[in-house]
This record gives structure tokens, C-alpha cells and sequence, in this order.
């Protein structure tokens, strides 16, 4: 059954992934040419001024070893597709464990409610830390300290929410799902605000950046991740549901 499961999820993955990339190619690719346009044109001067930015920009350009048009089209979709299945596969052995867990709720209601919480987790809440930038903003020389920052944040908001989880299982039992839920949320949060305050914020967008541009671009990016997980919970919820009245059977066998 959880292999049945498995696969299902990793359909439903694919189907997303296409979904995201149709939504990232309409919405997001059009920031991205706009930023790569202005990139030569906006120089960062964070230690030596403008004049350090002259002999750069003089030095002779590499050559693209990928066309822009391969990098919009084939590499966005092949990307997309490949995380896509990944994390569908991840998410239906999480709902295979969660099933039955939860209260009385059913597959759908299961689903939808794990992929809110994971689109809340893995996207919304590192995105409020450190953003999406599209090219032209974010300084080369401290890319890996951002990558580090921004997966402590993610890694904290997982801990975080598998303890919120823990704490309202625990919780429900004794004092209702409402009060466990809130409860739970409140932890939740409290220890999201706290690493928010405790991380060092990052503002490496260059001076005469057009605001617009930034904001469409994290809209966009937000937003491709919104229809993923939607789909992904909406499909894969449906599926499950299905597969599970064929086989007269609402539980898995190991969920409790």
C-alpha cells in the first residue's frame, strides 16, 4: 500500500512540477530577462567604490555555456518536473505515516492539511527571512553565507513545526483538537519570530534596482511554489482517497 502510495505521489509530483513551470515561464521568466537586462548596467561597490567596478567591468565577458533560451525552457522544465516527483514522493510517505494520526480526518482533508503545512514551513517562512532575488541583486562574494542562513532558517522551521505537530498529538488527547491546535500554533510561532530576530538580515539589492521588478519576481517565485503544493495536496488527496475506497478500506495498515 505505501508503495502504491509512493508512486501516486510521485506522479502527482510530476503533474505539479509541469504546473509550476507553465506558472514560473508566464509569470517569473519575464522578471528574470528584465534583471539580466539591468544586471551590466547596476555594478555593486561594496568595499572599493566605482572604481573598483571599472576594471571588472572591462575584463573580457566567459561564454555561455547555456543558452538563456535553455536555461527559460528546457533546464526550468526539466528542473521543475524532477523536483516535482521528489518532493511527492516525500510527500506521500509523510501522509502515509500521518494518516489516522490526525484525528478523524479523511485523505483529502489529510492531504490538503499536510501540504498547507508544508508550503507554510519550507516556503513562506524562509522566504520571510531571506527572499528570492533575481539576477543582479546579491552580492558573489557572500552566496554561501546566504545559503547557510537561509538553510538554518529552513532547518529551524521544520524542527519547529515537527514539534508543534508532536505537542498537538500529545495535546489533543487530553484537552480537544481546538485547544491542542492552538496551542501548538502558538509554539510554532513563537519559535519562528524568535529565530527571525536572532538570524542576521541580509539587503544586498543594488542601489536604483526598480522596486517593481523585486517584488514581481518574489510574487512570481512564491507563487510557483504555491500551485506545486496545492496540486500536490489537491491531487495526491484525491488519489489516496480514491485508491482507498477501492480497496474498501479507510487506514493504513500501520498508522496507528
Amino acid at each position: 500500500m505505501v508503495g502504491s502510495l509512493l508512486l501516486r505521489g510521485m506522479l502527482v509530483g510530476v503533474l505539479a512540477g509541469l504546473l509550476a513551470f507553465g506558472f514560473a515561464r508566464i509569470f517569473g521568466e519575464p522578471q528574470v530577462d528584465r534583471a539580466i537586462a539591468l544586471e551590466g548596467t547596476l555594478g555593486h561597490s561594496h568595499e572599493h567604490g566605482d572604481a573598483a567596478a571599472a576594471p571588472a567591468a572591462a575584463e573580457p565577458e566567459e561564454p555561455e555555456l547555456v543558452s538563456r533560451e535553455t536555461q527559460a525552457g528546457l533546464g526550468l522544465a526539466t528542473g521543475a518536473i524532477v523536483y516535482g516527483a521528489a518532493i511527492g514522493g516525500l510527500f506521500a510517505l509523510v501522509f502515509a505515516f500521518t494518516y489516522g494520526r490526525v484525528g478523524r480526518l479523511d485523505a483529502r482533508a489529510t492531504a490538503g492539511l499536510l501540504a498547507l503545512a508544508a508550503f507554510i514551513a519550507l516556503v513562506v517562512v524562509p522566504d520571510l527571512k531571506y527572499p528570492a532575488n533575481p539576477p543582479a541583486v546579491g552580492n558573489p562574494d557572500t552566496i554561501g553565507e546566504r545559503t547557510t542562513l537561509f538553510f538554518i532558517m529552513l532547518a529551524i522551521s521544520i524542527a519547529g513545526l515537527v514539534l508543534a505537530i508532536n505537542l498537538a498529538l500529545g495535546l489533543a488527547r487530553r484537552h480537544g483538537g481546538w485547544t491542542a491546535g492552538i496551542v501548538a500554533g502558538a509554539v510554532y510561532i513563537a519559535i519562528i519570530v524568535v529565530a527571525q530576530l536572532a538570524l542576521p538580515t541580509i539587503n544586498e539589492v543594488p542601489e536604483g534596482f526598480p522596486a517593481d521588478l523585486l517584488w514581481k519576481f518574489r510574487i512570481a517565485s512564491l507563487g510557483m511554489h504555491a500551485v506545486l503544493w496545492t496540486t500536490i495536496g489537491l491531487a495526491f488527496g484525491a488519489l489516496a482517497e480514491r485508491s482507498f475506497a477501492r480497496r474498501g478500506s479507510g487506514r493504513l495498515a500501520f498508522s496507528r
